[in-house]
C-alpha cells in the first residue's frame, strides 16, 4: 500500500477488489507496525536462549544482530513475564564484573499435548518446555464419534490441566483429518467430524490457549524439533487412519486447502480393493490403517500369509510415496505408528519406493521408523505450542 493511503481509501479498494484483496492489504499494513517487529525480536531472543546455553545479554545481542539496548529491554520484559531467568554470574577469569547468564525459564511453565490419532484411545501428557513428558493420561474412545468424541477430548485436557501445578503455556492437539489454520477439523471421517471447531471448543472449555493441527504434521514437527530429522522430510503417521506430514527446509507444507499429506485416501493401484470410509475403494488406509492391518493379520492363515499381508501393505505404501519423493526430492521418510510397521512392511515400502524412482537421485532416500516412538504426537504438540506461543522452533 503506498505511503499516505488512508483507511477510507483501503475500504474503497476492498469494495472494488473483494475480501481477498482487502485481507492482503491488511496483512501488508500489519507488517509495517512497530509491534510486529517487536514480536519478531522477542522470538529471536527466546529462540537463541532456547537453543544455546550459557549466554549473556551481550551474547544474545551478537547472535541476533539486535542492539544491546533492545536485548536488555526485551530480556527485562521476558523476565517479568516469567519466560526468562537469570542463572547468575558467568565463571570467567577476566577483569571486571562477570556477565550474567540467561536461560529460558524451563521449569516455569508446562505444556499439555494431546494425541487423537489412536484407534482405541485419546492419549495426552503434561510436558516441560524441553518436550519431556512428566505425566500421562488417556481416555478410551469406545467408538465415540462427533460430539461424543469432542467431549472426550475436553475430558482428557481437563484431567491433565488439573494435574499441573505450574502455569500451562498452552494446549497442543494432533488430530487426524484435514485441519485448517484456525484449528477447525474440516473432515475426520473416522471420528465423524465435519467442520468441527475443535480449537475454539477446547479453548472455551479450558480457558487456555489451544493449537490444533493434523496429527501427521504435528509428528513432523516433533521429528524435526526433537528427533534430529532433516529439514526436508515426510512423516507417515499410521493410526486410526493414515496421513503424512511434510517439511520443506524445516517449514510445514499445508497446501492450498490444508490437505497436503492426505495420502490415506489416495487409491494405490488399479486392482480395486476394500471399501474405504471415504466412499472409494482401495485407498491406502484400507491396506495400512492400524484397525485394517490388524484385521488382515488376524485373518491370515499362518506365518507365510501374515508375511504376505505385511509385504503387500508395504508395497502399497511405496506406491503412494514414490511420486511424492520424485516431485519433492525429500531426504527421508519417517514411519510413525504401531511396531508392526517395522521390519517386513518398512522394507517392502523402501524397496517399492526405490523401484519406482530415479536411482541416481532417490536411491539413497532414508526410510526409517520414528525415533520418538508412541510419544511423537504429544512431543510434536509441545513443539507447536512453543512455536505458536513463544516463536521457538
Amino acid at each position: 500500500m503506498p505511503t499516505g493511503t488512508t483507511e477510507t481509501a483501503g475500504s474503497s479498494a476492498a469494495g472494488a477488489a473483494g475480501p481477498v484483496a482487502a485481507s492482503a492489504e491488511r496483512r501488508a499494513l500489519l507488517k509495517q507496525l512497530p509491534e510486529h517487529a517487536r514480536e519478531h525480536n522477542r522470538s529471536l531472543v527466546l529462540q537463541t536462549l532456547y537453543r544455546e546455553a550459557g549466554l549473556s545479554r551481550a551474547d544474545v545481542a551478537r547472535a541476533t544482530g539486535l542492539t544491546r539496548v533492545t536485548v536488555s529491554d526485551l530480556v527485562a520484559e521476558l523476565i517479568a513475564e516469567g519466560y526468562v531467568i537469570e542463572l547468575g554470574p558467568r565463571d570467567e577469569a577476566r577483569p571486571g564484573k562477570p556477565a550474567t547468564v540467561l536461560d529460558i525459564h524451563r521449569s516455569g511453565h508446562r505444556i499439555v499435548g494431546l494425541d487423537l490419532s489412536d484407534a482405541a484411545a485419546f492419549r495426552g501428557a503434561v510436558l516441560d518446555l524441553d518436550g519431556e513428558i512428566l505425566e500421562r493420561a488417556e481416555v478410551t474412545l469406545a467408538g465415540a464419534t462427533g460430539d461424543a468424541a469432542t467431549a472426550k477430548v475436553i475430558e482428557l485436557a481437563e484431567r491433565l490441566l488439573a494435574g499441573s501445578a505450574l502455569p500451562v503455556l498452552g494446549i497442543g492437539v494432533g488430530s487426524p483429518g484435514v485441519v485448517d489454520d484456525a484449528g477447525v477439523v474440516l473432515t475426520a471421517p473416522n471420528l465423524g467430524w465435519q467442520h468441527e471447531p475443535l480449537q475454539l471448543l477446547l479453548a472455551q472449555a479450558t480457558g487456555h490457549p489451544v493449537l490444533v493441527a493434523n496429527d501427521a504434521n504435528v509428528a513432523a514437527r516433533a521429528e524435526y524439533g526433537f528427533g534430529g530429522a532433516a529439514g526436508d522430510l515426510m512423516v507417515v503417521r499410521v493410526g486410526h487412519g493414515v496421513g503424512a506430514g511434510l517439511l520443506i527446509d524445516g517449514a510445514p507444507v499445508r497446501g492450498a486447502r490444508f490437505a497436503a499429506g492426505e495420502i490415506g485416501h489416495v487409491v494405490v493401484g488399479t486392482d480395486g480393493g476394500l471399501p474405504c470410509v471415504c466412499g472409494k475403494e482401495g485407498c491406502l488406509e484400507t491396506w495400512l490403517a492400524a484397525p485394517r492391518l490388524d484385521a488382515a493379520l488376524a485373518g491370515a492363515a499362518g506365518p507365510t500369509a501374515r508375511d504376505a499381508v505385511l509385504d503387500e501393505a508395504g508395497r502399497r505404501l511405496g506406491i503412494a510415496l514414490a511420486p511424492v519423493i520424485g516431485a519433492l526430492d525429500l531426504a527421508e521418510v519417517v514411519l510413525s505408528g504401531p511396531a508392526l510397521l517395522d521390519g517386513r512392511l518398512l522394507e517392502a515400502a523402501a524397496a517399492t519406493l526405490r523401484e519406482r524412482t530415479m536411482a541416481g537421485f532417490h536411491g539413497d532416500v532414508r526410510v526409517r521408523m520414528s525415533s520418538l516412538g508412541e510419544d511423537v504426537i504429544m512431543r510434536g504438540a509441545a513443539a507447536m505450542v512453543l512455536s505458536g506461543r513463544l516463536g521457538v522452533s
